[in-house]
């Protein structure tokens, strides 16, 4: 029977590989063991359609070896696609005294950078941090910013390509993005780039109410779009139910940058996962926690795009997707 006690070589062997591991839970266990870290957490978006993908932050704390409760607290902060309460949001992480801000969207850095030069903010997810001036490079951000970039305006090309695959006679896409979001400048630059390399008319739309969602689909049949490309945004995801229905109703073949819109019904995603965003944020307030700058830490750039097709929806608005592109995909709801 084997004993409970550890020999010696065993406890050398085990203390070794923990000082090898930099994310070894124990170790982030010990070092909180004195008090509660405040986290900060500005959303963009409604609790009941986004705090499940916000949680990718908490799971990224636990991957970590943070117990929620106990090493850290979340202040949590969401707008409901209402980018004006950024300002007071972030004001009131100052009052807090959070000691790191996590952003869910690039509409909130500007605010937040305005509210504090001293708490480290964290963009969970942002565009072209660079050119909207919120870091001064990707390798060294400087100032107290950091975070992770999507390569969304590298996306708009291939989700192009691909409803250009799934509708046959592809000529005049829709681009429904919110004016509001001050980040979409680089996105619909390469939208524009793409349609017309492809020999393709792009008609850009807008809304930042919901009511103003009606309205522009409603353009968009006038105008004879044959398809719709719907911007990554905080407000335009916490509508996600209303923008798909709008789209189903008017027989709208739909390209998305999150899985979550397929889910509701949209034809296609493809793009990267927000909750894989926010879970990695989580890796940058460990390390903040544990000294580092956010100055010195380089923004991170996710490689990993996921392909989603909803094939009840294709045979709801009659679109026949060729098998190729159901064999390229990652998921297919059926």
């Amino acid at each position: 029977m084997r004993s409970d006690r550890l020999g010696r070589r065993e406890l050398i062997t085990l203390l070794g590989g923990a000082a090898a591991c930099p994310l070894w839970p124990l170790a982030a266990r010990a070092q909180q063991a004195d008090r509660i870290r405040r986290i900060g957490f500005l959303g963009g978006g409604t609790p009941a359609l986004q705090q499940p993908i916000y949680d990718g932050c908490l799971q990224g704390m636990r991957d970590l070896g943070y117990r929620d409760g106990k090493d850290f607290v979340v202040e949590w902060r969401l707008a409901d696609g209402r980018h004006e309460r950024f300002a007071a949001f972030a004001a009131e992480m100052v009052r807090l005294k959070v000691e790191a801000i996590v952003l869910s969207t690039p509409a909130a850095v500007r605010a937040t950078q305005q509210a504090t030069s001293v708490i480290p903010i964290v963009m969970g997810y942002s565009t072209d941090p660079v050119g909207n001036g919120f870091v001064a490079s990707l390798a060294r951000p400087g100032g107290n910013v950091t975070g992770l970039a999507s390569s969304l305006d590298d996306i708009v090309p291939k989700q192009i390509e691909l409803l250009a695959s799934a509708v046959p006679g592809l000529s005049r896409i829709g681009l429904l993005t919110n004016p509001g979001n001050p980040s979409q400048g680089p996105v619909l630059k390469s939208a524009r780039a793409a349609t017309r390399q492809a020999g393709l008319a792009l008609l850009p739309v807008g809304a930042h109410t919901p009511a103003e969602l009606e309205i522009a689909l409603t353009a968009l049949q006038q105008e004879r779009a044959d398809a719709l490309i719907v911007i990554a945004d905080a407000f335009l995801m916490s509508q996600r139910r209303q923008l798909v229905a709008l789209t189903l109703q008017a027989r709208m073949p739909t390209m998305f940058a999150s899985r979550e819109y397929a889910q509701e019904g949209g034809l296609m995603s493809y793009g990267e996962s927000l909750f894989e965003f926010y879970r990695r944020s989580a890796g940058y307030v460990d390390r903040i926690f544990k000294g580092a700058k956010p100055a010195d830490l380089p923004i991170e750039q996710p490689t990993l795009f996921r392909l989603v097709i909803n094939r009840k929806t294709a045979d709801a608005i009659g679109v026949t997707i060729p098998p190729q592109l159901y064999i390229f995909a990652n998921e297919v709801i059926e």
